[in-house]
């Protein structure tokens, strides 16, 4: 994945927003801080509605 712009965790979730992509991505946050993503979303709106 490119470098994040914004990362925002939810206890062992995360959704993270790439600094050249406009979509949102869930994942897993590590305690090592890795991310793992599994899912997309056109906006922060629709990703949060996912959490």
């Amino acid at each position: 994945m490119p470098p994040s712009e914004i990362v925002l965790g939810f206890h062992s979730l995360c959704l993270v927003k790439p600094a050249e992509d406009d979509d949102w991505y869930m994942g897993s946050l590590y305690d090592n801080g890795s991310i793992d993503c599994w899912a997309a979303y056109g906006d922060l709106y629709e990703a949060l509605r996912g959490l």
